[in-house]
């Protein structure tokens, strides 16, 4: 084989393995990025919380009282995964964390709460959504 075509052919033979790894690099990116995008949480529900004012001791703790703070679960005994929703302070605490709507609205990529019980009422966590928005008041 003369010396052209053998740069010919490498070339054209490099042109299709490049084109060929470039096509299979962008399969791969969409790839992986419509898999991060589906694998990530969903968005929390916000509410209108116009004329809502509710308080820890008058609407919240009774709720978490219920459904939370119970024996096995979050009781100042228990404690699971080392959380303790048995007085006001502990609550606001915990309710700090991004974690807590996401996991009573039981969004995806969340530890749906309450742990193997039916979902709170959506007016129970409006309730929640509009005391942690209206700064927790006690």
């Amino acid at each position: 084989m003369d010396k052209k075509k053998f740069i010919k052919n490498s070339l054209l033979g490099m042109g299709t393995t490049v084109a060929l790894s470039a096509k299979y690099l962008i399969f791969m990116i969409l790839g992986l990025g419509s898999l991060l995008l589906s694998c990530g949480k969903e968005e929390i529900e916000t509410f209108d919380c116009t004329g809502l004012t509710p308080t820890y001791t008058e609407d919240i703790k009774s709720i978490i009282d219920a459904n939370c703070a119970t024996s096995g679960c979050h009781n100042a005994s228990t404690q699971a995964n080392g959380i303790n929703l048995s007085t006001y302070a502990l609550v606001v605490s915990e309710s700090n964390k991004a974690r807590f709507l996401g996991a009573i609205q039981q969004v995806s990529g969340y530890d749906p709460m309450p742990k193997d019980r039916a979902k709170l009422s959506d007016a129970n966590i409006q309730l929640i959504s509009c005391w942690l928005e209206n700064g927790q008041p006690e």
